[in-house]
């Protein structure tokens, strides 16, 4: 039998991106009409252990679509990793009267999730991270802003670059994914794309792009590289001495995560967060809301977290051939 749940919390946990503020403000009005309670908590799990818990009513998530970041704020937390920080965990949620749990997050987040669910609290996780990593889902919350940042700043990169005749490589985010850098490598042009899923550490390839491309007349050379693989300064110090083309690194770094998002992130965003406050309100636990093939959905947290994501063959391979 479904358990009935009375109040739910929210939070958002591990790395911020924009939309999560569309996602608690969807998740706060739509438990509130349907006659929910509803906390915020504070500083994710770290927050939850340390009882920064907050009521919250429709004016408390007034004008905040257009906000990056989290108004509910997010931290990392060693405690909680531990099976007494998660019973401690568990026993704050029931002690504020809390039977449902939203966890706006990535991998990790929905990790505790689970353990909170095996604890008796019900939980929904909803994808939140720039990094487009999570398996179960075709969309998270936060890339499409990230990725139109890194965009913008890579073509501004690009300008400075043509002038000086220089080799750029543009560091972009997404941890061990190479998502942000396909979709930049495509949408710049970039003359290289390093995927840390397909990277094979070859430099002489790079430098034999470029000094091609420079006998072809090409005035400058851009190089996207993913977080994952990193070390580009280094990578340019070797790059310039083996070419003799002026070459710099850039590291776009934590302006990805903040500014006002996108029109598609607030979207989905609202649309996932009034989808998890639903399930709770069904007395789902245990669950992840997802985009996937068009139609928003839901799986177990088991599930999805067994799942495993790969790059798209087909777009890898469309980035090869815009290259040439």
């Amino acid at each position: 039998m479904a358990k009935e749940v009375k109040t739910i919390g929210v939070l958002t946990s591990g790395g911020d991106a924009p939309g999560m503020n569309a996602a608690i403000r969807a998740v706060v009005r739509k438990a509130l009409s349907q006659g929910l309670k509803v906390k915020g908590i504070n500083q994710g799990y770290k927050g939850l252990l340390n009882e920064e818990i907050i009521d919250m009513d429709a004016r408390s998530v007034s004008d905040t679509l257009a906000k990056g970041g989290t108004i509910l704020y997010t931290a990392r937390c060693s405690a909680f990793r531990t099976e007494e920080g998660q019973n401690q965990a568990a026993e704050i949620c029931r002690k504020h009267g809390i039977d449902g749990l939203v966890v706006i997050g990535g991998d990790g987040s929905y990790a505790g999730a689970q353990k909170l669910a095996a604890r008796g609290i019900n939980t929904i996780g909803v994808p939140g991270t720039i990094d487009l990593d999570i398996a179960c889902t075709d969309y998270t919350i936060g890339f499409d802003t990230a990725v139109n940042t890194a965009m913008e700043a890579i073509d501004k990169v690009r300008d400075t670059s043509t002038s000086h005749e220089r080799c750029s490589i543009i560091e972009v985010m997404g941890r061990n994914a190479g998502y942000i850098a396909l979709w930049c490598g495509i949408a710049n042009g970039a003359e290289d794309i390093l995927l840390p899923e397909l990277y094979d550490y070859d430099e002489q390839v790079l430098i034999n792009n470029i000094i091609n491309n420079r006998k072809r007349g090409k005035k400058h050379h851009i190089i996207i590289n993913a977080e994952g693989i990193g070390h580009s300064t280094s990578m340019a110090r070797r790059i310039e001495a083996a070419t003799g083309v002026e070459t710099r690194a850039t590291i776009l770094g934590h302006m990805q995560r903040g500014g006002s998002p996108t029109c598609r992130d607030r979207v989905y965003a609202s649309v996932m967060g009034a989808y998890a406050a639903d399930l709770l309100a069904e007395g789902k636990t245990n669950r992840v809301v997802a985009y996937r093939d068009g139609k928003y959905v839901n799986y177990d947290i088991d599930e999805a977290l067994a799942m495993q994501k790969s790059l798209p063959e087909y777009v890898v391979r469309v980035a090869k051939a815009m290259t040439i």
